[in-house]
């Protein structure tokens, strides 16, 4: 069984039951018989599915908002955000698709020489509970349309939102079994991936697990994309807008409670800035309300697990005690479920556990550069290269892209997901893209054409 306990009350919330190996092979089956079919319909028909399930997410924002709020610990206000943006791509996707797919001449001594790009099968999804409804569709709008059917395995802790999204589906009047959900124990992922009639896997999720899937999606010559854990610099420059970066960034770190890959984890502020950084961002955050999700009025949700709240708060302890200065919060809360503080840390060195690890929580950390080179290398010294963000000139900004080792930067503004563009990291933050033209391409067959005669 897969049981949910609540993250505002501790308590046991309800039951899925996992599927039987049989059960989850009757899935895969169903998929792989639908894909016969669906491969063959034209754009229009996918778009009109795709556009119907933005519809039905809408209908029901609310219900579908709620459950995570339940499931999770969501704030209600983010959460009916995210219904929106998961309706938003599949919007984008069923206009965008078919010129993302279009075909592409190329000369050669062929009489005609093109690529085209052709569906392979059903696609499996394994997901985090972060963000269980934009992740759904933000792997399964690509995907579907080009051609491909889609297998989704949501986190264990969601799979209520899991049961949801099939019946987003279903009630779209989508055809059958183009989307079916896998509410899977963990120990039972690998049989999905080995499973001969899965062609391709999307993972996101934890740079450890994200290794496992990798080496096993390998083992079969199966293709993968990856989009993994983040520590991501948050870079002010003597010359920004504190004005307008100190709310973006503080915005940033307390998203979703701080449990997002791309917040804002290493804020790392020029030495002549950087007390007007500190102050300013603790007054910001001081104003943050916690409690119940379900009430609108507070910012900041509990963690979405005990055990995670339990990690948070041993990373700020070790960081703490390697030199570390607590300006505010620092301990969980002595309350009913899983609620870790707003926390300020300054004084801290790039090789605390703090910036060294991933931080899931509302953990902000302040670290002073001597200069603008100086906050890039404190940057990069990372494991991870996820996103960054930039907070000076947009001239400078551009420049200093160049040498970031990120797959994403955002310059004076807040690094978010966008249908319309790319996103994904490099070292152990992922491999490949979603999103965007160029997330729709990893799961196709890039196939090359020529058509004789040859030219002489």
């Amino acid at each position: 069984m897969l049981t949910v306990i609540s993250p505002t009350t501790g308590q046991p919330l309800h039951q899925f039951a996992a599927l039987t190996g049989q059960e989850l092979n009757d899935r895969i089956a169903c998929s792989k018989e639908a894909y016969a079919s669906w491969r063959r319909t034209s754009f229009n028909e996918r778009a009109q599915v795709l556009t119907a399930v933005a519809a039905e997410l809408r209908a029901d924002q609310k219900k579908y908002a709620l459950l995570m709020t339940d499931e999770m610990g969501k704030p209600i206000n983010e959460a009916l955000a995210e219904v929106e943006k998961a309706a938003w791509c599949a919007e984008h996707y069923a206009e965008h698709a078919e010129q993302y797919l279009r075909l592409q001449p190329l000369p050669s001594d062929a009489s005609r020489s093109y690529v085209q790009h052709l569906p392979l099968g059903p696609v499996l999804g394994i997901l985090p509970w972060n963000a269980p409804f934009w992740l759904a569709l933000r792997f399964s709008a690509p995907a579907l349309m080009a051609g491909n059917t889609c297998l989704m395995k949501p986190d264990p802790h969601v799979p209520g939102c899991g049961e949801a999204l099939q019946e987003v589906f279903y009630k779209a009047g989508a055809p059958a079994n183009i989307f079916l959900n896998l509410p899977l124990n963990t120990e039972d992922v690998a049989s999905a991936i080995r499973h001969p009639d899965v062609v391709a896997v999307s993972f996101t999720g934890s740079s450890t697990a994200g290794a496992t899937v990798a080496a096993i999606a390998a083992s079969e010559i199966k293709p993968f994309v990856l989009e993994l854990g983040g520590s991501d610099p948050a870079i002010v420059l003597n010359d920004a807008n504190l004005d307008d970066a100190i709310p973006t960034i503080a915005l940033s770190r307390i998203i979703n409670a701080g449990q997002s890959c791309i917040a804002a984890k290493r804020i790392i502020a020029e030495a002549d800035v950087y007390d007007a950084v500190v102050e300013r961002l603790q007054t910001e955050l001081e104003q943050l309300t916690l409690g119940d999700p379900r009430e609108p009025s507070n910012r900041i949700g509990p963690i979405a697990r005990s055990d995670l709240r339990d990690h948070l708060t041993q990373q700020v302890d070790r960081s703490i005690a390697a030199g570390a200065r607590c300006l505010l919060g620092g301990e969980p809360l002595p309350r009913d479920g899983f609620f870790y503080p707003v926390t300020l840390l300054t004084d801290v060195s790039n090789d605390m556990p703090v910036c060294q690890e991933e931080t899931f929580g509302p953990v902000a950390v302040v670290l002073k550069a001597d200069n603008a080179e100086h906050a890039l290398a404190l940057a990069n010294d990372s494991q991870y290269g996820l996103a960054a963000a930039i907070w000076t000139t947009a001239e400078r900004g551009e420049a200093m892209a160049h040498q970031l080792e990120t797959g994403q930067v955002a310059i004076n503004g807040i690094v978010k997901t966008d249908p319309r563009l790319p996103s994904g990291g490099i070292k152990r933050s992922g491999i490949g893209r979603e999103l965007g033209p160029h997330g729709i391409l990893e799961f196709v067959n890039t196939q090359q054409v020529w058509v004789g005669p040859k030219i002489v």
